[in-house]
Parts: structure tokens; sequence; C-alpha cells
């Protein structure tokens, strides 16, 4: 079954909305843009699209196979955005749209955080920018490291065993990564295909990034932007941070293809 949700209308059927702190999102002759800013840096502000609120995550709509296709832009190069933004699937292990405990991430999707926020879970990458990820915390591999964490992170601040024991941390996280290039601005088509096994995600029909990590789900579609971070390196606790963005920016959709 193939289902393509144009835009407007702002969030087709089933999906709802999320605007906060100053988000919103705009109807425009292309499409659909999710706004944020001008922002504080002491105020969430978040414009978004999903299809999971106030469901408890075991009924989160996404299973493999499937295939979801995007075509969209953003307003700024990635040196001129802030916070974060992206689409694709997770489990929304934070409950920021519904009342459920904290969980473990899982997720797989395109997704962007700004310099001033560095995410280091996969050593192939800065940390920063607009990739493909996949990461899936609930491998049997990583709850087994999992009690070793509080003595690991001390132990990552050599830089030799870090180099040496952080890609068999990656590993049981699930984590792979790879930047996309280009020019973010620029209308592109985004493809991400989720199979049982393995994940797949191309640009402009160019492979970008293949391999065998494979969350399970259930997950949630999501499409947003933000203006947070969480700055996470393997030697220290994660930070989370909010950013002032002096101007407005935003990401803009045309369509949304979901193949199952």
């Amino acid at each position: 079954m193939r289902r393509r949700y144009t835009f407007p209308p702002a969030a087709p059927s089933p999906w709802q909305t999320h605007q906060t702190g100053g988000g919103f999102l705009r109807p425009t002759r292309d499409g659909l843009q999710l706004c944020i800013g001008p922002t504080t840096p002491g105020r969430y502000a978040n414009a978004q699209l999903d299809d999971y609120q106030l469901l408890p995550r075991r009924r989160f709509p996404w299973r493999p196979p499937l295939k979801l296709t995007v075509r969209a832009r953003f307003s700024h190069p990635a040196g001129g955005l802030r916070g974060t933004a992206g689409f694709g699937f997770w489990n929304d292990p934070f409950g920021m749209t519904g009342h459920r405990w904290p969980t473990l991430p899982r997720a797989i999707w395109f997704f962007f955080n700004g310099m001033d926020a560095p995410l280091r879970l996969a050593r192939e990458t800065q940390g920063y920018g607009w990739r493909a990820a996949v990461i899936d915390a609930w491998r049997t591999s990583f709850l087994l490291l999992a009690p070793l964490t509080p003595v690991a992170m001390l132990l990552m601040r050599w830089r030799w065993l870090y180099e040496r024991a952080w890609p068999l941390a990656q590993w049981a996280m699930g984590v792979r990564e790879a930047m996309v290039e280009g020019d973010l601005t620029a209308w592109r088509t985004y493809e991400l295909s989720w199979g049982r096994d393995a994940v797949s995600f191309a640009v402009d029909g160019v492979c970008v990034l293949e391999c065998n990590t494979a969350p399970s789900g259930p997950l949630g579609l999501v499409l947003w932007m933000d203006n947070q971070g969480i700055d996470f390196a393997p030697w220290r606790l994660p930070r989370h941070l909010l950013f002032a963005t002096p101007q407005e920016q935003w990401l803009e959709l045309a369509w949304v293809e979901i193949e199952t």
C-alpha cells in the first residue's frame, strides 16, 4: 500500500500537530513549513507533525518493512541552523508528546543537530550536521553492557581506551550514521527503506547509508524542527540545552509518502 500526503492541509489525518514556544506551521505555495524563531534560549520551541501523540509506545503505528520518501528543503545551510530537525521514525524516548516513562532510544531517520550541541554517538561522523542515522539501544548487546556505563564513562577519558572501546559500545547500541552532503536549502528527495534486518537511506536516488542494524518497532512517524540540543560525549554526562534562534528558520515539506 502506498500513501502520499501533500501539503496543505497542515496535518493530514491521522497526523497531529505539536506547536509550542512560538513554533508554528505555515502553508506555502510549495508545501508546508515547520517554523521556529526568533526564540530566546530559556524557552523550548517546536513545530512538529507526528502520528503517535497520547498513544502508549506499544501502539505506535509503524513496523518494518516499509519505505518513507520525503520531498523537503531547509531555510538555511547547516551552519545557519540551530537546534534539531528531521524526519523519520522513533520511540519518543523522552515522552515529549505524551505521558510516558522515559526509555532507551530507538530511531531511524534523517537527523540534524547544530555544532553547539554535538551528539557524539558514531565515530564515523562529527556528531553534528545533517545525516542519516540509526540507533537501537534496546538491543540485547547493549542491555548486557549497560551496567558498566558509569565505569566506562570514566575510562573513556583516556583517548587510547576510547578509540578501542567505543566502537564496541557503538555496535552494541546499533548506531550507524552517514553525513548527507549537498545544499540543504534546495528541494531534495529523501528515501528511507526500513527492513526487518537492514536499513538503507538515499538522497535524490543516491545511496548514502546501508546497514544491518534495524530497530524492530513499533515506532512513530515524526517530522519536526526545534531549538533544543543534547551535548553528549562518551566520557561525560549529557547536557540538555535550549538555544536562541535570532531569526526565523524552517523545514519545508512538499510531500510525504509511505509505502508498506
